[in-house]
């Protein structure tokens, strides 16, 4: 086995050895990102973080026998990354165009250069791409000051996110009890603590469970009860619980 897998697995049980690995592995991490998204990405960019988390799931989810571990952190970062950008940009291709188009409103100029129209389409994507990035990177600020009071930060996240489809339909259930019940989510947000006994006694998922994934199951309860369309789509499973 390469050493680079190696390390792999062993990050997968040591956090100070996941963030070895993720300051050893951050240029290719943002080359990755780069390229996909088909410009230049730096630390500052939403982009990083996404590819970030990305790379902690595919470090947590990789098993030798998938091959080497960068073609498979490649493959999570590039969808994660256009998952995020697609989230608003589902129909992109539509509003690119006039809607006068589809009604006999607009005749094309003579003489119109295609490769102007292809340009004025993709500035017409990119500038929606902007916007969609500037949002989240808002959304990201309010989170990180939402869950400053719980002693976590919106960054945690990648790394006390369940792994296990067992364990994640566990923490849904969490989640759906505080949302459904407004009395637990007063409590939870007036003592920043979760009520453990009365939530695992209404979601039956057992303590040791809540208690392992507090950071995930509070960050999940306040971004999908806020104001918080982008990023609590990627919670969207929780609802269907």
């Amino acid at each position: 086995m390469e050493q680079l897998e190696l390390e792999v697995l062993e990050a997968k049980k040591d956090e100070a050895r996941l963030s070895e690995l993720i300051a050893g592995n951050k240029q290719w991490i943002l080359r990755c990102a780069s390229e996909t998204t088909r410009r230049y990405i730096t630390d500052s960019d939403d982009e990083w973080s996404i590819a970030l988390m990305a790379f902690s799931e595919a470090v947590q989810n990789y098993v030798p026998e998938k091959g080497l571990f960068r073609g498979f952190a490649a493959v999570v970062i590039r969808r994660r990354i256009l998952d995020y950008l697609r989230k608003e940009n589902r129909h992109m291709a539509e509003t690119s165009v006039e809607p006068a188009a589809f009604e006999g409103g607009m005749e094309e100029p003579a003489g119109v250069d295609l490769q102007v129209q292809k340009q004025v389409a993709q500035t017409s994507t990119e500038n929606q791409a902007d916007d969609l990035a500037a949002r989240t990177r808002e959304e990201i600020a309010e989170a990180q000051a939402l869950f400053r009071p719980y002693g976590f930060s919106f960054y945690d996240l990648a790394d006390c996110s369940p792994r296990a489809e067992k364990t994640k339909r566990s923490c849904a259930l969490a989640v759906r009890a505080l949302l459904d019940d407004p009395e637990l989510m007063a409590r939870l947000r007036r003592t920043g603590a979760l009520p453990m006994r009365d939530l695992s006694s209404d979601s039956r998922v057992p303590r040791k469970i809540l208690d392992r994934h507090r950071r995930y199951i509070i960050a999940a309860a306040e971004l999908l009860s806020g104001d918080f369309p982008i990023l609590s789509a990627y919670m969207d499973y929780i609802r269907k619980v």
